[in-house]
């Protein structure tokens, strides 16, 4: 007889938590992608690591403004931050193609960021 409302405060318990889990997620890629976008390197740790988080298992998932974080990068010029994210991720998913279906070097070619500190970065991690 007791088991019913053990479980029925369980089912309280869990629904009333996974409300504010979602909110902290949303505010952690915001966060994440402030940080590429300015630049800011070591704040970008900081929160990873507060969060108990690696790039390399949450990449795929983030995006910013509909790009990805190294495309972000790119955008912004924020060269010290994206060395970073390109160290951090593994080599086949550097090596990929994202959801247009160009890899990251294909996309900086076309977009005139060859030259870049970033691409020299993806290049070097995948041999090329």
């Amino acid at each position: 007889m007791r088991l019913l409302p053990v479980a029925i405060a369980a089912l309280i318990a869990a629904s009333s938590v996974s409300a504010p889990v979602i909110a902290d997620t949303d505010q952690l890629v915001a966060n994440i992608c402030n940080y590429v976008q300015s630049d800011d390197k070591n704040r970008l740790r900081k929160k990873m690591k507060e969060n108990r988080v690696k790039l390399r298992n949450v990449y795929s998932s983030i995006s910013c403004d509909g790009s990805s974080l190294l495309r972000t990068a790119y955008k912004s010029n924020a060269d010290d931050t994206g060395e970073y994210i390109a160290k951090r991720m593994p080599t086949s998913d550097l090596a990929a193609p994202e959801a247009d279906g160009k890899t990251i070097l294909d996309w900086a070619a076309e977009n005139g960021h060859s030259a870049s500190a970033i691409s020299a970065a993806i290049k070097e991690r995948i041999g090329g």
